[in-house]
C-alpha cells in the first residue's frame, strides 16, 4: 500500500511540471519514479512482512510520523541513487526511459565517488533502525543520522551538476516517499498484532468484537 501511495502521490506532485516549458519534464520524472516504484514493489512486500513479524507495535501517530520520515529519506536518496546508476552505467544511451540523463555532469566528479559510500551508510542505518528491537530513542537518532548522510549525498550530486529538472524530481520523490511512508507507518503501528505489544506499553490489545444484533423488521 505504501508503494501504491507513492506512485499515486508522485503523479499528483509531478503534475505542475506538465505546464513548465514543453511539458517533457513531467513524463521524464514520472517515468523514473514509476520505474523506481515498480522495482521496489516486491522487495517492499518482503521487507514489510519481515518487519511486521519481528518488531514491536507502536502508537499509531508515532508509527505514521516515523514512516513519513523514513519514506522521505527513501524518496530523496533513492531518486539520486537511480540518477547515479544511470550515469555510472550509461543507461541513458541504451534506453529511452532514461533520456535525457539527469545530472549528466556528475560522471568523473568527486561527488560521483563520494555518493556511493554515503548512501550505503544511510541505507544501513535506516535498515538497522527499522529491524532492531532496541530503545526507540536510540533508533530515532540513527534515522536522523541516516537522513543527514542521505541529504549530504544528494546535495553533492546537485552541486556537481545543477539540473533544475533533477532537483524538481528529487523534491517530488521526497514528498511522494513521505506520503507512502505515512501510509506504511500506519500499518507499522499494527505490526505483529497483539502478540508484539512491548512490555509496559500503554497500547491495549483489542478485545473481542461484539456481535451486532439486527433490529427486527
Amino acid at each position: 500500500m505504501g508503494i501504491l501511495t507513492f506512485l499515486a502521490a508522485a503523479t499528483l506532485f509531478a503534475l505542475p511540471l506538465r505546464y513548465v516549458g514543453d511539458g517533457a519534464g513531467f513524463g521524464q520524472v514520472l517515468s523514473l519514479l514509476s520505474f523506481f516504484g515498480l522495482v521496489l514493489f516486491l522487495p517492499a512486500i518482503v521487507l514489510g512482512f519481515v518487519l511486521g513479524t519481528r518488531t514491536y507495535r507502536v502508537e499509531r501517530g508515532l508509527g505514521a510520523r516515523a514512516g513519513a520520515g523514513i519514506g522521505a529519506i527513501a524518496g530523496w536518496g533513492c531518486f539520486f541513487v537511480l540518477c547515479w546508476t544511470v550515469v555510472a552505467y550509461g543507461l541513458g544511451g541504451r534506453d529511452q526511459l532514461f533520456r535525457p540523463t539527469l545530472f549528466a555532469g556528475l560522471e568523473g566528479s568527486p561527488a560521483f565517488y563520494a555518493f556511493a559510500p554515503l548512501m550505503l551508510g544511510a541505507t544501513t542505518l535506516v535498515l538497522y533502525a527499522l529491524f532492531a528491537k532496541g530503545a526507540f530513542e536510540r533508533r530515532r537518532r540513527l534515522v536522523l543520522l541516516a537522513a543527514g548522510l542521505a541529504l549530504v549525498a544528494g546535495l553533492l550530486v546537485v552541486a556537481a551538476d545543477f539540473d533544475p529538472l533533477g532537483v524538481a524530481g528529487a523534491l517530488v520523490s521526497t514528498a511522494a516517499g513521505a506520503a507512502g511512508g505515512w501510509v506504511s507507518g500506519i500499518g507499522y503501528a499494527r505490526a505483529g498484532g497483539d502478540d508484539m505489544i512491548p512490555p509496559g506499553s500503554t497500547i491495549r490489545p483489542r478485545g473481542p468484537r461484539r456481535p451486532r444484533h439486527r433490529k427486527p423488521r
